[in-house]
């Protein structure tokens, strides 16, 4: 689930980037002064923006695919508590 969020977040992150260069063409001719002083702020702004989308997107994801975990282990957990389990060979192991 990580490396998928990492893997989107990525992808975003690059489309707001080619996107804001094509918006910002007009700095073209300026682009080494800009790199040069600026280079260290614009590459945290970038890592910023990826690492807070990676967490968007990690908690999204998490609430989509992990909604009923619960109550899906508690189905799992009453179904091998009960006498005539559909698994009899994991039935011994739970047995105190």
């Amino acid at each position: 689930m990580i490396a998928n969020t990492a893997f989107a977040a990525a992808l975003t992150t690059f489309l707001i980037v080619a996107w804001l260069a094509g918006e910002l063409s007009y700095l073209a001719p300026y682009k080494v002064a800009l790199f040069r002083y600026h280079g260290p702020l614009i590459i945290g702004g970038v890592l910023l923006v990826f690492l807070n989308l990676c967490a968007i997107y990690y908690s999204v994801s998490r609430w989509l695919f992990l909604r009923d975990t619960g109550r899906k282990l508690h189905h799992l957990d009453q179904q091998l508590v009960t006498a005539d389990t559909a698994i009899e060979e994991v039935h011994s192991y739970f047995e105190s």
